[in-house]
């Protein structure tokens, strides 16, 4: 039986870091291939450039138009080709930064990952998730090699919408949940092998952490303070969070946010985290835990403004028959819900998604 653990070759976090970029960029090359959408290349985007130009390293900018996608991949590896860059900067949220890895990936040069919110557990992988253009889940795409620097401003962090801190707490809060049930049938992690102790301990960290903290970090992040309970989110919403569930295993949570993409609508305008969030809750209803487990976890959820009910989701209107879809998709071949069970049928998941709010909407 084969154990393995990955990891970011380095990672950095504090406020005011991102100041740094350009000398740690140079460490590594000396042209730089900078991706960011154009809201937050308007935010941080002038402190970037005084940091290369500082630095006296080479860099270009390129607009990331805003999904995933092989398209959107494509046109940029294309660009960064002809500009025979060394080194790829993801500067963003998750799919910007997922962008970025896979560009990378295709380039064969070192990269950068710098989350400007902590709004997922994407930036210490080695993978990328990929979407459509319009938007619907179409797989995982894996890697030799996680990030060879994640770097996380936690005063950039601060400056975001407090729902977006809030949306990496709903990811987080998934890796030990699906870590459990995932090892439980000794299923293969995202690492490519079996879960190590290190693994399981970081992700066991990350939700004491979560529900310690969280609330009173979620409450100075809505007034834009960098607290010690604030640095210590932003860590387990990235760094812990990012290790444990690549290297823990993963299960049915994140398939049903995988399945929440079969569905049209104004559920589309939430996160990441807020539909994995509800994904937690139906996991947990699927593994038959008690009511007092899973209202632990959907009180902590509804502290600090994460949907626990079918009409947060934008799904109160929602047929039995689309619940159905929502689980044909999260029970497809090659979803993670097969580490959880493979005989749980999309019926299953749609009494869940529906149990869920019947619990939760008391």
């Amino acid at each position: 039986m084969k154990k393995v653990f990955i990891s970011p070759a380095k990672y950095i976090q504090g406020a005011g870091v991102l100041a740094t970029i350009g000398e740690e960029v140079g460490k590594m090359g000396n042209k730089a291939f900078i991706m960011a959408d154009k809201i937050v290349w308007g935010i941080a985007g002038e402190l970037v450039e005084k940091s290369f130009k500082d630095a006296g390293v080479d860099y270009h900018y390129e607009e990331f138009t805003g999904e995933a996608s092989k398209g959107e991949i494509e046109r940029i590896a294309n660009i960064g080709k002809d500009l025979n860059v060394d080194v790829v900067v993801g500067l963003g949220g998750g799919k910007t930064l997922d962008t970025a890895k896979a560009v990378n990936d295709a380039l064969g040069t070192k990269i950068v990952v710098a989350p400007t919110t902590a709004s997922t557990d994407a930036p210490t992988s080695s993978l990328s998730v990929i979407y459509s253009d319009e938007g619907v889940f179409e797989g995982y795409k894996f890697y030799n090699k996680n990030p060879d620097l994640v770097l996380v401003d936690s005063q950039i962090i601060v400056g975001a919408p407090a729902f977006l801190f809030a949306s990496g707490m709903g990811d987080a809060m998934a890796t030990l949940v699906e870590a459990k049930a995932s090892q439980k049938r000794n299923a293969t992690t995202m690492a490519g092998g079996k879960a190590t102790l290190a693994g399981t301990a970081i992700a066991e960290k990350a939700e004491e952490i979560l529900f310690e903290q969280g609330i009173a970090a979620y409450k100075a992040v809505e007034q834009h303070l960098v607290t010690p309970q604030v640095e210590a989110i932003i860590e387990a919403n990235t760094l812990l969070s990012g290790l444990g569930f690549e290297n823990g295993g993963v299960a049915a949570a994140h398939a049903v946010h995988n399945g929440f993409t079969a569905l049209t609508g104004d559920i589309h305008h939430l996160t990441h985290g807020q539909k994995v969030a509800y994904g937690v809750l139906v996991q947990l209803v699927l593994e038959s835990r008690s009511e007092e487990e899973i209202l632990k976890y959907a009180n902590f959820f509804k502290a600090i403004g994460l949907p626990t009910t079918l009409a947060d989701i934008h799904l109160e209107n929602a047929s039995f028959e689309d619940l159905v879809k929502v689980g044909e998709l999260a029970t497809s071949e090659g979803e993670t819900l097969q580490n959880f069970d493979p005989e749980v049928t999309a019926t299953d998941v749609a009494y869940a998604i529906q149990a869920v709010d019947a619990l939760t909407s008391k």
